[in-house]
């Protein structure tokens, strides 16, 4: 038996966007309907409501707000030049308050709706271009706000609510989020071509203790990374340069300037030799991260179900 989430049921239950207008701010539909027709029954009948209710209705306005919005003449009305001065202000609310409606209720469409989906840098050339092309096959209108970015401001953006979901790494740990891991992803130490280590295959990353390093900012995830592995191995860094992109310390290592753990290129880089870290073991796990609590729109749900389907397949 298929059930239904509360927002599902929420949408289901609504009519067009003008119902929705109309049910959010009734007055102010009702004070712009009569104030179209100048006519309390003409505009009971076009809006579908009890003359009585929509009387009522604008009485009560003008009490709250101390003036007079109509000049009545038995059921004719006219607008004061209060009303005039109220009656545009209220038409460009409504008017941005129907246009808000439709947005958001395109966006949780399952079929058309869209996701807010964050992902490291290094996931950018290969495998979230891979995801999507297989996510669309079944999914064809769905449609995506990409945020390429670091670990933490990733996480913040969830946090904020900027992003539904977000590909990470190290998988996060807190109690106002959800993470599942999906894959891990080896990391090689590279090296300048003519670095006296380049001749190697595979080494053991104590072996560039003397070595200075290139490396990601403080904050970045994979320069976490970085700095636990070479405590393990028995040494701090002696870091050169710190840069935002991986594929930017590659080019530092190629012209010299250090040696860098990094993951894997899509594409292979001439200048620099890519070794195999035998130990410790190095390894930066990729995780899929969400607000904890938070009820998705359907489109965000299905793509959550396939990303999580992708567990132990997503770098391959």
């Amino acid at each position: 038996m298929v059930h239904q989430s509360r927002s599902q049921k929420r949408l289901s239950r609504s009519g067009d966007t003008e119902d929705m207008v109309t049910s959010l701010a009734p007055r102010l539909a009702y004070f712009a309907g009569v104030a179209r027709t100048e006519h309390v029954t003409r505009a009971a009948q076009e809006m579908g409501v009890p003359q009585s209710t929509l009387s009522r209705s604008l009485v009560r306005l003008e009490q709250d707000l101390g003036v007079d919005l109509f000049a009545r003449r038995g059921r004719t009305l006219a607008l004061t030049p209060a009303g005039r001065a109220f009656l545009t202000s209220v038409e460009r609310a409504l008017a941005d308050l129907r246009r808000a409606a439709e947005e958001v209720r395109a966006d949780a469409d399952p079929a058309t709706g869209k996701v807010a989906f964050g992902f490291l840098h290094t996931l950018g050339a290969e495998t979230v271009p891979g995801l999507l092309q297989a996510f669309r096959a079944d999914h064809p209108r769905i449609r995506f706000s990409l945020v390429q970015n670091y670990g933490e401001a990733m996480l913040e953006g969830l946090r904020a609510g900027d992003l539904d979901l977000c590909l990470t790494s190290p998988v996060p740990d807190a109690p106002d989020l959800v993470a599942r891991r999906l894959d891990e992803q080896k990391l090689r130490l590279v090296v300048p071509a003519d670095h006296r280590l380049a001749g190697r295959r595979r080494i053991r990353l104590a072996e560039a203790a003397d070595d200075t390093f290139v490396t990601l900012e403080p904050g970045y995830g994979l320069r976490r990374i970085t700095d636990d592995l070479c405590r393990e191995a028995g040494f701090s860094p002696r870091v050169a340069f710190e840069g935002e992109e991986a594929e930017t310390l590659r080019g530092l290592v190629a012209a010299g300037l250090g040696v860098a753990l990094l993951p894997p290129p899509a594409v292979p880089r001439p200048g620099v030799v890519e070794l195999t870290v035998t130990a410790p073991r190095a390894i930066r796990e990729i995780g899929v991260a969400w607000r904890a609590y938070q009820p998705d729109t359907p489109p965000v749900a299905e793509f959550r179900r396939f990303l999580l389907s992708r567990r132990g397949k997503l770098l391959a």
